[in-house]
């Protein structure tokens, strides 16, 4: 079942009709998201909140795409005249998702569209958070320079590699505050919450698209080269023009973007890629952005199909895949989950949103655990690598009041 917190000028036929925003609309889902079971989605087009679980996709040997789609197109048969499926899926080729179709879902227009999103979020709790870090940052930047070396004598492109920040609270945090102060933080970005697993919760407010699809349209939005904002503007500037100009960025970006190409163009009509990235801002980082866009050549090929096609691209892996899936394995001392998975939603049409699951920490009881990464090409450093990471756990410290 679904319901809607706008009046459409005409009856709501999908989720992508986009009718006048009316202030209040998508706070008010944002507001009524109470954690636990529910799964909420904020993106720059549209916003959920979906409650309870009708049915959950099965975790067998088939695509998952294809178990999706089954899913949905049973539900559709059933009477359900508009499924959806929502949830996440895992960095790991082989462990399951934690997707489901809800029992209701209620949708409005985007966050940014909402003037309420600029009244103030409610503030951060003071739990005593214990901070452990996982690796800590000279075991990281040791990691960063083995993997530079292998790097330097050809043995991969590119490697992605991760930390984590594990935050042990007095009492187990406010789930539903912490995501309103991401969302109001970020409102023009991908806020996420959704359960991961039994007494789990992953949520987080992630700059990149994956891929979208609409009508035979697919639009991907790869980041790649980061930079970390700075307070006093001349210097925000400053980095934002650096970043622009960097050779070590700009081949980073290069490589995703390629891979990226790479991988829908077998799906499509028409693919424009720009020849030159452009600048994406978030409360903490500058990223290098390609917006690429495209027409299906065949219009079967659902969300979740091409976002299983990207999955996952050099800007959260590496290149070649299977060599930096490896160094990844050495490298990281924790198993990544969620994190650098894809989170998002599609319906029976084939139609969806699929996000890069990054900004972002899992809730367990009184833990939270915060990921962030960096890429790493031959021109890396530690140094700047751990620093880069650390800029990154900024949005969410801020978010439950840790920040550092």
């Amino acid at each position: 079942m679904s319901t809607t917190l706008f009046e459409p000028a005409a009856p709501l036929a999908a989720p992508d009709v986009h009718p006048l925003p009316v202030p209040g609309a998508a706070t008010a889902l944002l507001d009524d998201y109470r954690g636990g079971p529910d799964r909420f989605l904020a993106t720059p087009h549209r916003t959920l909140l979906a409650r309870g679980t009708a049915e959950e996709v099965p975790h067998d040997e088939r695509p998952l795409a294809r178990r999706v789609g089954e899913v949905l197109a049973a539900r559709r048969r059933t009477g359900d005249p508009a499924p959806i499926v929502v949830g996440s899926v895992p960095f790991a080729p082989d462990a399951p998702a934690a997707l489901a179709v809800p029992e209701t879902v209620q949708w409005a227009p985007s966050l940014r569209e909402d003037p309420l999103t600029a009244l103030p979020a409610p503030p951060a709790e003071d739990l005593a958070w214990q901070l452990a870090e996982v690796p800590s940052a000279g075991a990281f930047g040791a990691a960063v320079a083995a993997a530079v070396a292998r790097l330097r004598n050809g043995e991969l492109d590119k490697v992605v590699l991760a930390r984590t920040l594990e935050l042990t609270g007095a009492r187990e945090p406010d789930l539903p505050a912490m995501l309103n102060r991401l969302a109001r933080r970020d409102p023009a970005g991908y806020t996420f919450a959704v359960p991961s697993g039994p007494g789990r919760t992953l949520l987080g407010a992630s700059p990149e698209l994956l891929v979208s699809r609409s009508a035979g349209h697919l639009v991907a939005n790869p980041l790649a080269g980061s930079a970390p904002r700075s307070a006093d503007l001349a210097e925000d500037v400053r980095r934002a023009a650096a970043l622009l100009d960097s050779a070590k960025d700009l081949h980073e970006h290069a490589v995703v973007v390629d891979a990226v190409r790479s991988a829908l163009a077998p799906f499509c009509a028409h693919l424009d890629v720009p020849d030159r990235p452009t600048l994406v801002r978030t409360a903490t980082m500058w990223h290098l952005s390609t917006t690429v866009t495209g027409t299906l050549a065949d219009p079967t090929a659902t969300a979740l199909e091409l976002a299983s096609a990207l999955h996952p691209t050099p800007a959260v892996c590496g290149t070649p895949t299977a060599t930096a899936r490896q160094v990844i394995a050495a490298s990281e001392p924790f198993a990544r989950g969620p994190y650098t998975g894809m989170v998002g939603w599609q319906d029976a049409d084939g139609d969806g949103e699929w996000v890069v699951t990054i900004r972002c920490a899992e809730a367990h009881g009184r833990t939270l655990r915060l990921f962030a990464g960096a890429g790493v090409v031959a021109d890396s450093t530690p140094e700047a690598e751990t620093a880069e990471t650390a800029a990154k756990f900024r949005t969410f410290l801020t978010a439950v009041g840790a920040a550092r």
